[in-house]
C-alpha cells in the first residue's frame, strides 16, 4: 500500500497562463506569455490563442460603378453583368430645392443625369451644387416612367440609357428578383 501519492504540484505537466511556483490552494493566474504554438505568425494573439488568418486568396472586390462604365461602353461587358455591377452601386444625382430627381427636357427624350463619382458630378454640376446619393437598384425602382438617364454626362466613357433601356433594364431586375 505504499505506492506513490498524487504527484506534487509542482510535478505536475506545465499548464500556460497558471504560476507553478505557489503552493497547493494558492494557484493564480501569472502574467505569463501564451505558449508558442497558440501564438499567430507576427505575434498576433486571439482569444484563447485562436485569431484570424487572412484568407490566402482574398475575394475579388468587385469592379466599380466607373469601370464598369468603361468597360460596358469598349464593349467588354455585357448587359447583365453591367446592370448587376449598377445595382449595387452608388449613384450620385444633382437635386433641386424640391425632392426628386432633376431631368433635362432639351433632349429627344428627357434624361436624368447621374454620376459615377462625387468628381463627376462635381465637374458637371459645379463644386457647390446640392446631390443626393442612391444605388442603381433604387434608381431602376423610382425613375419615371418614360424617361432615360445618363451617367457621367461630362465624362470620358458617358453613357446614355433611353426610356425604352431602362423598361429592360427593370424587366431584367424583376426576373433576377422573382424568377
Amino acid at each position: 500500500m505504499g505506492g506513490p501519492g498524487p504527484p506534487a504540484l509542482g510535478t505536475l505537466a506545465p499548464m500556460y497562463g497558471y504560476d507553478q511556483n505557489v503552493g497547493p490552494g494558492q494557484q493564480q493566474y501569472a502574467q505569463s506569455q501564451p505558449p508558442p504554438q497558440q501564438q499567430m505568425p507576427g505575434g498576433v494573439g486571439g482569444v484563447g490563442g485562436y485569431g484570424q488568418q487572412p484568407p490566402l486568396y482574398p475575394e475579388p472586390s468587385p469592379p466599380s460603378l466607373a469601370d464598369a462604365v468603361r468597360a460596358f461602353t469598349t464593349g467588354s461587358l455585357t448587359p447583365e453583368d453591367f446592370q448587376q455591377v449598377f445595382a449595387t452601386s452608388k449613384v450620385y444625382c444633382p437635386r433641386g430645392d424640391n425632392p426628386g430627381f432633376l431631368a433635362l427636357h432639351n433632349t429627344q427624350q428627357p434624361v436624368i443625369p447621374m454620376f459615377t463619382s462625387l468628381k463627376e458630378l462635381r465637374r458637371y454640376a459645379g463644386k457647390e451644387s446640392k446631390y443626393f446619393v442612391i444605388t442603381g437598384a433604387e434608381v431602376i425602382d423610382l425613375l419615371p416612367t418614360g424617361y432615360g438617364f445618363v451617367l457621367d454626362m461630362e465624362g470620358e466613357h458617358r453613357i446614355v440609357f433611353d426610356a425604352k433601356a431602362v423598361e429592360q433594364m427593370v424587366d431584367f431586375a424583376m426576373r433576377r428578383m422573382y424568377g
